[in-house]
């Protein structure tokens, strides 16, 4: 049985779980039974931070909107009498206006460059909608951490930020997090925040990985030297990593992981001699290589990230979490920052 070491959220006092779970396939892709069993484990291994969305996952149910991930997390606190002894962290913004517009049947793909146009996003009213009836489906009066699931730059941030501030002093949330945005809009919200007395964020969930984006990588989502800087100047924001083993990728031979798409960003000399690093710890420690990047992200201390597991199996669920037991030296480390 694995052991989960815990770390702070921010500065905020609150201890989570060195790896959250994450919970978007749960009632949709991935089967109550399964789900269940995933959830009852990380519990068994010390894990206390759970991660959902209020849009997941309308596109592994077609004629829906999202909430099933919700609603199974609900059944489960409720039936295990756990609310308590868990972090939860939910998010808003980002269900759509008409996802039948967006996945018009269910065989055919969801078609994503028209469901980027159609994000609710996060105005005061949205926001207020939104939390309310993630609320509900969770079953609970409260959720620890609420993220602004994409940022909307639409809104101003001054009615985001004082809306969020609102949910805060209303005892709905305890904190409040942003993802998908880009460093520049992260600066303005701590001078906003600063300037009119409102709680800061204290967690920036990002695509972060053991590859870098490339010079030329255009994306919102990603963590940047610039956006890693910023974060080095805020230990009070937690870096929250989703796909830190960008599906898998670390473990593909070469040949199969070429012209991925999710390889685009960070495709390059960079990339190559990263995995090959990645690669040599691997077969030193007879592990495999995307257990050697997690605990890679385990080891990070500046800033401190904090990786979900997002999987819909128990297997690899496990095989995963093995990177908390894993021990990469002084040298393996210095290795794998080289490049």
């Amino acid at each position: 049985m694995t052991t989960i070491p815990t770390r702070e959220l921010g500065t905020t006092g609150q201890q989570v779980s060195a790896i959250a779970l994450g919970a978007m396939p749960m009632g949709s892709l991935t089967d109550e039974k399964t789900s269940v069993a995933l959830l009852d484990r990380f519990v068994a291994d010390g894990g206390t931070f759970l991660d959902t969305a209020d849009c997941y996952a309308w596109w592994w149910a077609h004629g829906t909107n999202g909430g099933q991930s919700e609603e199974l997390l609900g059944r489960w606190m409720a039936d295990r009498r756990n609310r308590d002894d868990v972090v939860l962290a939910t998010k808003g913004s980002a269900t759509l206006r008409d996802p039948s517009r967006s996945w018009p049947a269910p065989d055919v793909e969801p078609d994503w460059t028209d469901a980027r146009t159609q994000f609710v996003g996060a105005s005061a009213p949205v926001l207020r909608r939104s939390l309310e009836a993630s609320l509900r489906r969770l079953g609970t009066d409260h959720v620890d951490l609420y993220y602004v699931h994409v940022d909307d730059e639409a809104t101003p941030l001054e009615e985001t930020l004082e809306a969020l501030a609102a949910f805060v002093e209303e005892g709905k949330i305890r904190w409040y997090g942003w993802s998908n945005v880009r460093t520049e809009r992260l600066e303005r919200i701590h001078e906003l925040c600063d300037a009119n007395g409102w709680p800061a964020p204290v967690a920036l969930q990002q695509q972060h990985s053991y590859l870098r984006p490339h010079d030329g990588a255009a994306s919102v989502s990603i963590v940047d030297e610039r956006q890693l800087a910023h974060l080095r100047a805020r230990p009070e924001l937690t870096l929250v990593a989703y796909s830190p083993v960008l599906k898998g990728l670390y473990d593909m031979a070469p040949a199969r992981r070429s012209g991925h798409w999710l390889l685009e960003p960070y495709a390059g000399g960079d990339a190559e001699r990263r995995f090959a690093a990645v690669e040599a710890v691997a077969r030193e420690l007879g592990v495999p290589p995307t257990r050697v990047v997690l605990a890679w992200l385990l080891a990070q201390q500046d800033p401190r990230v904090v990786p979900i597991l997002g999987t819909s199996r128990l297997d690899r669920y496990e095989d995963q979490v093995a990177a908390v037991g894993l021990e990469l030296s002084p040298a393996h480390l210095e290795l794998l920052t080289a490049p």
